[in-house]
């Protein structure tokens, strides 16, 4: 098994969703593991329930958009082995569709938020002689996806700003690299369904699933496994690079 044992890791949003899963994942691996996450009741329940399993899980509710908030929150990691930056938001609507403020509030948590992040701890890694940084993209970064015009915005710098950081890094011995799944089936998933689709949540959760090749949406463990292998020492000569998990949805259907 991929081994973490010993890294010290910050994994945002990891409260549920992917997030959790990259969390449970990596402590699984031996890693001491620092879930950020702006909700305190799942923060404080998950990381209650992986340290009765007998791994090292701490909570810190932090907000990624406000840099005072994640300056306070890494705080609590002295030496920042691996920073995964996963919280994020997403939005349904075309241009016409999105409002200013909506605009606004994907970029603060989406962009802004990795920005934040990146900040607070890249310093320190450069002291340390090295560290990983991995940044969730989306295929939406590099596809046009119907009525995700301001997610895919966000997803798009965060796949440019994965790049410039891997190329200013490379020579402190930083990889930076980004993960872009498609449809994941994630608490966010169901409740979207709930919202808009009530009564109708088994034909458009079968809708959705078959727009991948693959037949299926993804699973958060699948994404964890991905993350977990870019962020061990096997994953070494890996840096600036995209990582499609995506059933097929890139490659087979352009």
């Amino acid at each position: 098994m991929t081994s973490l044992k010993g890294k010290n890791s910050i994994v945002t949003g990891g409260a549920s969703g992917i997030g959790l899963a990259i969390a449970r994942k990596f402590a699984a691996a031996g890693a001491d593991v620092v879930i950020l996450d702006i909700n305190p009741d799942s923060g404080k329940e998950v990381a209650s329930l992986m340290s009765k399993e007998g791994h090292s899980v701490k909570f810190v509710p932090c907000n990624v958009s406000d840099y005072s908030s994640v300056v306070s929150a890494v705080a609590h990691v002295s030496h920042p082995d691996i920073l995964v930056n996963n919280a994020g938001v997403a939005h349904v609507g075309n241009v016409e569709q999105t409002t200013a403020e909506d605009l606004d509030r994907l970029y603060q948590i989406n962009v802004k938020g990795v920005y934040h992040c990146t900040k607070a701890v890249i310093g320190q890694m450069v002291k340390q002689g090295g560290g990983v940084i991995l940044n969730m993209a989306s295929v939406a970064a590099v596809v046009g996806i119907p009525d995700r015009f301001a997610y895919s915005m966000t997803k798009g710098a965060v796949l440019s700003m994965t790049l410039s950081i891997a190329r200013d890094y490379i020579d402190k011995k930083i990889r930076c690299n980004a993960i872009s799944p498609a449809r994941v089936h994630t608490p966010f998933v169901d409740g979207f369904l709930t919202k808009n689709y009530p009564g109708k949540e088994k034909e458009m959760y079968d809708k959705l699933a078959a727009s991948q090749p693959i037949g299926r949406m993804g699973t958060p463990e699948e994404v964890a496994a991905m993350a977990l292998y870019l962020c061990s020492d096997e994953a070494s000569f890996l840096t600036g690079c995209n990582y499609s998990i995506d059933g097929g949805f890139i490659g087979l259907k352009m």
